[in-house]
C-alpha cells in the first residue's frame, strides 16, 4: 500500500523561523562568490560600486520576505540595518539605488544567472539525497503578466499573450501572461526543471522540453515514473517517457478519441469473445497479462470458461505495451498501483502554490519573457535553499546535542 511520505524541507517551515535568525540560515547553504564575479564591471568608473553579491543576496532573499519590487527591497535595505548587514552590504554605506538593485537584476537576466544557480541547487540537492527523483509530476502554473495587456493582433508571440484554461467547474479562464512549467520530485515536491512559455502555449508541448533538460543534467536514469494530467496525454510525451525508460503516467483524454482498437476498452484492457472486460493480472517485463473475467468470478458468462479455453483457469491474454505507447501502460491503467502513483501528482500543484501564495512568483514587476523567467527562476531557488538550508541547520542543530 503507498503510504505518503512526510515531506522533511518545507518552505512552511523555514517562514516559521524569526526573521534575523532566518536570514543566516537560508544563506548557509549558497556559495554565490562565482556568481556575483560575473557581475562585477571589468572598468568600473566613478564611486566604487555596492558589492554584488550582497545585492544578489538580496534580490534572493525578496521572495522569502514578500517584497515584491525594486523599489520596496531598496526601501527595506535603507532602514532595516540587521537586514543590509545580513544580506553583506556595508553598512556604513548607503543602501544601493533601486537603479542599482534594477541594472544587477538586468545583467542577471542577460547572462542566465538565475538559471544556473538554479540548476546548480538542484544537483546539491540530488547529492545531499534531498531530491530522489525516481518519480517526477510535471504541470503548468499561470501566471499575470507585468505589461500591458495587448489585443491578439498585437501579440509577438515570444513575450505575454492571452491564455486560457478550465477550472475543476469547467468554467473557461482567461489571463494575460505567461505559463510557469515545471517538472517536480514528488518526494521532496522541490522543483528539478522550469520553463517559462507565453500564456498560449500548450501544456503537453512542454513535456519532452523538460524531460530533456532533467536528462541535460545527468539524472535522467534515475527516473522510473513521470506524472501528469490529461493535458499531456501527446504520443511525445509518452515516447520521451519511453527514450529514457521511464512511464508516463498519463490519464487518456478521451474526448476526440474515436473507436478503440478492435477487442479493447477505451483504457487498454482486452475484451474476450463474450464482449467482457478481461481481468489484469501483473505483468511480466513488457507483457501485461490478462485472464477470464468468469474465471475469477468477476462475471457470470453463459458460456463459461469452456467457450474460450478447455482450461479452468480460462483464457490468458498476453499483451506487450511496447506495442501502443500510448494505450498501455506498466503499470496497467486505472489499477491500484497505476492510481497510486497518479496520486502523486498533486506535489507539483502543492510546489505551484508554494510559488505563487507564499513567494512572489505571481507578483510580477518587470516585463518581457526573459526578465519573467529569471523572477520565475529565483523564486524556485528559494524553495531548493531553503531544503539545503534547513538540512544543515537541522546537521548542526544534532551534533550540538551530541556534543552536549
Amino acid at each position: 500500500m503507498y503510504i505518503l511520505q512526510q515531506h522533511l524541507f518545507s518552505l512552511e517551515e523555514m517562514q516559521k523561523i524569526e526573521y534575523q535568525n532566518r536570514l543566516p540560515i537560508f544563506f548557509c547553504s549558497l556559495d554565490l562568490r562565482p556568481y556575483a564575479k560575473e557581475l562585477v564591471s571589468s572598468s568600473p568608473q566613478g564611486a566604487p560600486p555596492h558589492d554584488r553579491e550582497a545585492i544578489l543576496r538580496a534580490l534572493l532573499i525578496a521572495p522569502l520576505e514578500r517584497i515584491t519590487t525594486f523599489t520596496a527591497l531598496h526601501r527595506r535595505l535603507d532602514r532595516d540595518l540587521r537586514f543590509r548587514y545580513q544580506c553583506g552590504f556595508d553598512i556604513r554605506r548607503n543602501a544601493p539605488s533601486i537603479s542599482t538593485i534594477s541594472r544587477v537584476f538586468k545583467a542577471i537576466t542577460h547572462k542566465g544567472l538565475a538559471e544556473k544557480l538554479f540548476y546548480d541547487l538542484v544537483k546539491q540537492c540530488y547529492y545531499e539525497e534531498i531530491i530522489i527523483g525516481d518519480t517526477i509530476a510535471i504541470d503548468s502554473t499561470a501566471i499575470d503578466a507585468y505589461e500591458q495587456k495587448k489585443p491578439k493582433s498585437k501579440q509577438d508571440g515570444i513575450n505575454a499573450t492571452w491564455g486560457a484554461k478550465l477550472d475543476s467547474f469547467g468554467n473557461k479562464l482567461t489571463w494575460f501572461g505567461y505559463k510557469i512549467h515545471l517538472a517536480v520530485d514528488t518526494k521532496s515536491e522541490l522543483p528539478i526543471a522550469l520553463e517559462v512559455t507565453p500564456a498560449h502555449v500548450n501544456d503537453g508541448d512542454m513535456g519532452p522540453p523538460l524531460v530533456e533538460t532533467i536528462a541535460a543534467q545527468g539524472f535522467i536514469d534515475r527516473v522510473d515514473f513521470i506524472i501528469a494530467d490529461a493535458c499531456y496525454d501527446q504520443r511525445k510525451n509518452y515516447e520521451i517517457a519511453h527514450r529514457y525508460n521511464a512511464q508516463a503516467i498519463i490519464p487518456l483524454n478521451l474526448r476526440n478519441e474515436k473507436e478503440p482498437p478492435a477487442g479493447f476498452s477505451s483504457h487498454g484492457t482486452p475484451r474476450c469473445s463474450m464482449g467482457y472486460d478481461m481481468v489484469y493480472w501483473g505483468c511480466d517485463g513488457n507483457y501485461l497479462k490478462f485472464r477470464c473475467p468468469h474465471a475469477l468470478g468477476k462475471v457470470d458468462c453463459p458460456h463459461g470458461t469452456l467457450w474460450c479455453s478447455s482450461s479452468n483457469y480460462g483464457m490468458v491474454v498476453k499483451v506487450n505495451a511496447k506495442n501502443d505507447l500510448r494505450r498501455f501502460s506498466v503499470p496497467h491503467r486505472n489499477t491500484r498501483k497505476w492510481n497510486d502513483l497518479y496520486s502523486q501528482r498533486s506535489s507539483v500543484e502543492r510546489c505551484n502554490s508554494r510559488l505563487k501564495e507564499y513567494l512572489t512568483a505571481n507578483d510580477i514587476h518587470v516585463g518581457g519573457r526573459e526578465k519573467v523567467r529569471s523572477h520565475a527562476f529565483i523564486n524556485a531557488i528559494v524553495l531548493l535553499a531553503s531544503a539545503l538550508a534547513l538540512k544543515k541547520h537541522r546537521e548542526k542543530a544534532n551534533m550540538a546535542i551530541q556534543a552536549a
